[in-house]
């Protein structure tokens, strides 16, 4: 059995086409992606233009027929922040119930934050206990906690991700003034957040995949200091050069390291980076679901 995920997300939308591997695990048949950027017209708009509705419905309708080629038995089509946060998020279900023949589904901040849970732990050799997993997004950044594979048991959820934060700090200059405002900000978002203790952490998401490469797989709270360092009044095209990694993924990292050091000042333990987050907790559940059918 085969299943096909199209994610939309802020910054970029996602294919996934996957089955079930040994013990259940979910193996990847095909991965793609391609930045629209439905979040930046949104923090600066408050709606998604036509011009971007038409090219994110394009997209996902590519990767639909690239899906059926694959033999996917199920596909779904899933929207995160940009179906929260869009005025206009209903135009953006439309033209992509249009374009794939598929009934797309906006996430709420829980089922995203649960379902990246889902996708990290299992994909994770660290033994389970408290285990915290932070899923920072281009317009939203989750944090579940749990203590078993099957499930998160809460998920806290802030109002900001990589690419809203670059667009309100550091839009034009990545100074260590700029820093220290947009870690204000995150710092007084995850006030509200409840403060368990977990004894292990994850992330998972483009930022945290692309820090790997710059001080490796752990992340605690020195590698995280480090990385801001790094980062800190660079050019993004710089730091792509430098680091091997996408323009566009180098133009959000130091907003999405900035969340991730915040949360990991809160959580008091250093983050390991996971191999899975949210499509794979999906594909999990969506395997899941067509083996017991």
């Amino acid at each position: 059995m085969k299943v096909g995920i199209i994610d939309i997300g802020s910054n970029t939308v996602r294919l996934l086409a996957a089955e079930a591997g040994r013990c259940g695990a979910v193996t990847a048949l095909r991965e793609e992606r391609r930045q629209i950027g439905l979040g930046d017209a949104i923090e600066r708009r408050g709606r998604i233009p036509g011009a971007k509705l038409s090219e994110a419905a394009d997209c996902a309708r590519s990767y639909a027929k690239l899906a059926r080629r694959i033999g996917c038995d199920r596909l779904e089509v899933v929207v995160t922040a940009p179906g929260r946060q869009s005025s206009n998020a209903a135009a953006l279900l439309a033209a992509l119930g249009d374009a794939v023949g598929v009934a797309p589904r906006v996430l709420s901040a829980e089922s995203e934050g649960r379902l990246a849970y889902l996708g990290a732990v299992t994909s994770s050799p660290l033994p389970l206990s408290l285990t915290a997993v932070c899923d920072v997004g281009g317009g939203s950044t989750e944090i579940a906690f749990g203590v078993s594979s099957d499930d998160a048991d809460w998920v806290n959820s802030i109002d900001t991700g990589s690419l809203r934060l670059t667009s309100r700090y550091f839009g034009t200059s990545s100074g260590r003034s700029d820093v220290r405002a947009a870690r204000a900000e995150v710092r007084a978002l995850l006030a509200e957040v409840e403060e368990p203790r977990p004894r292990a952490a994850l992330a998972t998401g483009g930022s945290a995949r692309a820090l790997r490469r710059l001080v490796g797989r752990s992340l605690g709270a020195g590698e995280l200091e480090q990385a801001i360092d790094s980062l800190t009044g660079r050019t993004p095209a710089k730091i792509a050069r430098k680091h091997g990694i996408e323009l566009s993924r180098a133009r959000t990292l130091l907003a999405g390291t900035v969340i991730l050091a915040e949360v990991n000042l809160k959580l008091g333990v250093p983050f390991e980076v996971a191999r899975g987050g949210m499509r794979e907790g999906l594909a999990a559940e969506m395997l899941a679901q067509l083996a017991a059918a």
